[in-house]
């Protein structure tokens, strides 16, 4: 089976206090913020590792990202991607979701035949949770969201289980996919010195916009069709009431505001 897994380096959620926005282009600034793998991306990739081992096959991390992302990318190949592609070229960056998919699907499409296109459900950097979407949209196969379980019959058919705040369904397909997952799939396994030191030997690809069959008009912040049009810091408030006499009197005086707020019992 041959799987491709979306990977993308953002900001550490623990430097989440540092980061700062170009309020002339709407984007992160993200120099001086050491980046990681986006965690549920992680539980994209064991997932697919996982299905190899199962079933053979090939595992491919894709990412677009900066050339200086390379070092953080090379974690998939420590967690057991095959090879490593990066697609870097400054007239990618900037680029909105739908600009994001079309890159992605293009080299997709570009690194030939694929039976399932593998993605974190969102990233920490913008939550969107919308590529995996567009991806499968750009290249005309199916597409599952909120993937808590993820199996794969002997004729390699799948069964994918979706779930929701609302609550689950099980879907049945077969092959071409986009599937996104989240963290309920597994625990992504721990890397060790050996998975380090074998991940050297593995290959590493990275192809710019040329390689790829794209049209300037529709990659990086020029070729956006969203745009951030205000930015603004919320005003912080706070204001807290300490209610006072027996934890049954407070019990009353908050019922009676809630009732008064419109809350009612049922």
């Amino acid at each position: 089976m041959e799987m491709i897994v979306c990977i993308k380096p953002v900001p550490d959620p623990k430097q989440a206090g540092k980061m700062t926005i170009d309020r002339e282009t709407g984007t992160m600034i993200r120099r001086d913020i050491p980046s990681v793998i986006n965690p549920l991306d992680r539980h994209a990739l064991e997932a697919a590792v996982q299905i190899r081992e199962r079933h053979g096959g090939r595992v491919t991390a894709l990412s677009m990202a900066p050339g200086d992302a390379l070092p953080v990318l090379k974690e998939s190949l420590a967690r057991g991607a095959d090879r490593l592609v990066l697609l870097s070229d400054r007239r990618f960056a900037g680029g909105d979701t739908l600009a994001t998919a079309g890159v992605i699907a293009a080299a997709v499409g570009h690194l030939g035949t694929f039976d399932l296109v593998m993605c974190g459900d969102e990233t920490t950097d913008s939550g969107t949770a919308q590529v995996s979407a567009q991806v499968a949209e750009f290249l005309d196969v199916p597409n599952i969201m909120h993937v808590d379980d993820c199996r794969v019959s002997p004729d390699g058919d799948l069964r994918l289980r979706s779930r929701n705040e609302e609550g689950a369904f099980t879907a049945e397909g077969q092959t071409p996919m986009v599937v996104s997952v989240t963290a309920d799939i597994n625990e992504p396994r721990y890397v060790t010195l050996m998975d380090v030191l074998d991940s050297e030997g593995k290959e590493v690809v990275v192809l710019s916009a040329d390689d790829l069959p794209l049209e300037e008009s529709w990659i990086g912040l020029e070729g956006s069709p969203t745009r951030v049009l205000e930015l603004f810091e919320p005003e912080r408030k706070s204001r807290a009431e300490m209610l006072s006499g027996t934890p049954a009197e407070q019990a009353a005086v908050l019922a009676d505001r809630l009732r008064r707020m419109g809350f009612r019992n049922g």
